[in-house]
Parts: structure tokens; sequence; C-alpha cells
């Protein structure tokens, strides 16, 4: 699979992880859907230029990202979409019981696994249908899927039950997926990113986020969110790599 000419949908994309990814393919010369209920994802396409549209979406919603992948797909000519970059989702962290002995909100639980797995199933439903119409590469490949997990899925902390939860889902989806896929000569792959500069990190305190960066073995700071673009891409062009999930995490093992 070539980035080069390629048509890649990225969900997350007005910030953070999905926007570098969106910029890196966008360089290598792809062209890219960058979607997001944000709409500042309209102005942040704008900015990449003609190779790149905007769509606003919701990932859980079936009808909504229908249309997103016909901008993607019609986007993407005589070749189709070429893959999906998937991004967007949630952090959440409760307790299961709280200083005062409340239990936590089912629905807060709820909503974070249907945003972060239930979000992460409609994604790769919606592509893989409409990658496996695609006339295959001189590879053999019709597309790539790429899905975003996290270390909490192996690793998770105290108040992460839900967020980790979600995840370890996103995790267990990759093999079986992959396994079904190959009659389609679509693979699935998923990062799972340690501790990372976003925006979601900055809703820590720096304090906190300190001692995180002090906690990677190497290197000793926050993952950047270009060297989570930097692998996606090498993903999408090794046509070996496909049903696994690789730790993005400088060797971080969180306690």
């Amino acid at each position: 699979m070539q980035v080069k000419e390629g048509t890649f949908l990225i969900t997350g994309a007005a910030s953070g992880l999905g926007a570098a990814t969106a910029e890196r393919l966008a360089a290598a010369g792809a062209k890219v859907v960058l979607c997001d209920l944000n709409d500042s994802v309209t102005s942040h396409a704008a900015k990449l230029g003609e190779r790149a549209k905007a769509c606003m979406a919701d990932i859980t919603s079936s009808e909504q990202m229908q249309q997103a992948f016909d901008t993607a797909v019609a986007f993407g000519g005589q070749s189709g979409l070429s893959g999906v970059i998937h991004c967007a989702g949630v952090v959440s962290v409760a307790k299961l019981v709280d200083r005062e002995g409340n239990p936590a909100d089912l629905e807060a639980y709820a909503k974070t696994i249907h945003i972060n797995l239930v979000g992460t199933f409609n994604v790769m439903r919606l592509a893989a249908a409409a990658m496996a119409k695609n006339t295959p590469t001189q590879s053999g490949e019709r597309g790539v899927i790429i899905n975003t997990a996290s270390i909490a899925a192996f690793d998770g902390q105290v108040g992460q039950c839900a967020y980790s939860a979600s995840k370890a889902g996103v995790v267990g989806m990759s093999l079986p997926a992959a396994r079904e896929l190959s009659r389609h000569a679509i693979r699935v792959m998923a990062i799972a990113p340690g501790v990372f500069e976003t925006p979601m990190m900055s809703e820590i305190p720096d304090e906190a986020a300190q001692a995180l960066a002090a906690a990677v073995p190497f290197p000793k700071r926050l993952g950047k969110a270009a060297e989570f673009a930097q692998l996606a891409e090498q993903i999408i062009v090794n046509p070996m790599l496909n049903g696994e999930v690789i730790r993005l995490d400088g060797g971080i093992r969180m306690q």
C-alpha cells in the first residue's frame, strides 16, 4: 500500500494524533479526509490545501459516518478509499466507589464504552465495506485499517475501568478482524500509545504530566503526535504488519 496518491480517512483529525497523521500523509502526497465533531476540523483541512477535505461526523452514528466514507470514496476517484486511521475517542476517569462510598455512574461508563469501542466497530465495519470494493493494488492489497488503542488496555491505572475496558476491546478486535478481512485483502492494525502530548493530556495538572514523563524509560519525555503519525505511515507501507497491536510508549509500564 502506497501513501502517495492514496486516499485516507482520519477520525479525530481536528487535533492531536489525528491532526498530526493527516498532516504527515498529506505531506507524503496522499489525499486526506479529516473527520471530527469539532468544527475546527474545517480550518485545519483548509491549511492542508486541495488534497484535504473536512467532514464533521460522530463516530457512533451510522448515518453520519456513512456520509463521511461516501465523501472519502468519491474524493479517491477510481482508486477509492485506501485506508482509515481511527484516532477519535474520549478519556474518562472514575473510581468504582468514591470517597463518600457512592458507586460509579453507570451511564458514564456506558458512554465511554459506546464512544471508544462501539464507535471503533462502527468505523471498522463501514471502512471494510468501502475498501472491499477496491481493485487490488500491485501488491494485492485493497486497504488498511489502523485503530488507536492505549497502553491502558494492558496497564490500566486506578479509576480507569471504563477507559481500560474500552481500549482492551479495541485490542481484542484487532486479530479477529484481520483474520476475517484477509479474504478481502484488507489489513487491520492497532497502535497503543503511551503518554503523549495531546489536548487530552493538557487536562491533567502539570505536576502529574511531569511525573508521567519522568516514568518513561527512554526517551524520558511525553510522546509527540508526529511520532504516532510516523508509525501510522510505516504501517500503511509495510504489508506484513497485520493483526497486531504495537505499543508506542518509550518502554513505560504504568503502575
